[in-house]
């Protein structure tokens, strides 16, 4: 059975590396690991089209400035970016910095494999669609303006209870608001919503 495509695991954790070898591998992707961004960077030029997945912290490079390196040198590899809990603010600011996707650990497997066969599938050389550009707009028009501020909280990275304390409202409040702008924005999770503000151009790159 052939390969579903390549992957480039970057942590500087033994342990993870090892968890996601044996798991990517058997999901039958071509797995490559590098324990630092580093050795990944010196290596990038030579490397098939494939899926970066890499942790967002570690030491010398970390996977911020992994993102902008290859943003810089304008490489086609699409990069999952792996966060701990709470770190959603860097999650907001990997999406600016072009981003595939990111995952909060710890994480169910199936989630991250759907993510990494779907970087897979884009084209290396992806082009902007208006149409789908004003597809997006016509969603963001449908929100109330409540729903837009707390819309703009959330891809800011700000959790419910400082959007609550923003706007002087309860933080069960804003879950109703955040369920509605998910729908109508038809995003699945918050990193879709992120994605779809970068389009929109509610969030610089």
């Amino acid at each position: 059975m052939s390969h579903k495509g390549n992957v480039y695991v970057i942590d500087d954790d033994p342990t993870m590396r090892d968890s996601l070898d044996f798991l990517l591998g058997a999901a039958n992707f071509n797995v490559t690991l590098f324990d630092a961004a580093a050795d990944f960077l010196d290596a990038h030029s030579g490397l098939r089209f494939g899926c970066v997945v890499s942790d967002v912290r570690m030491p010398d490079i970390n996977g911020m400035d992994l993102l902008r390196r290859l943003k810089a040198t304008a490489s086609p590899l699409p990069v999952i970016i792996m966060t701990g809990h709470g770190d959603i603010s860097l999650a907001v600011e990997a999406m600016k910095l072009g981003a595939f996707d990111f995952v909060e650990k710890p994480f169910e497997d199936e989630r991250l494999i759907g993510m990494i066969e779907a970087a897979l599938q884009q084209s290396p050389n992806r082009t902007k669609s208006d149409d789908v550009s004003a597809e997006i707009a016509s969603r963001i028009a449908t929100l109330s303006q409540r729903e837009r501020q707390v819309m703009d909280g959330l891809v800011a990275g700000l959790s419910n209870k400082l959007i609550a304390r923003e706007h002087n409202i309860s933080p069960r409040t804003i879950e109703v608001y955040r369920a509605n702008v998910m729908t109508k924005m038809q995003a699945h999770n918050l990193s879709e919503l992120i994605r779809l503000a970068l389009r929109a151009g509610i969030l610089n790159d």
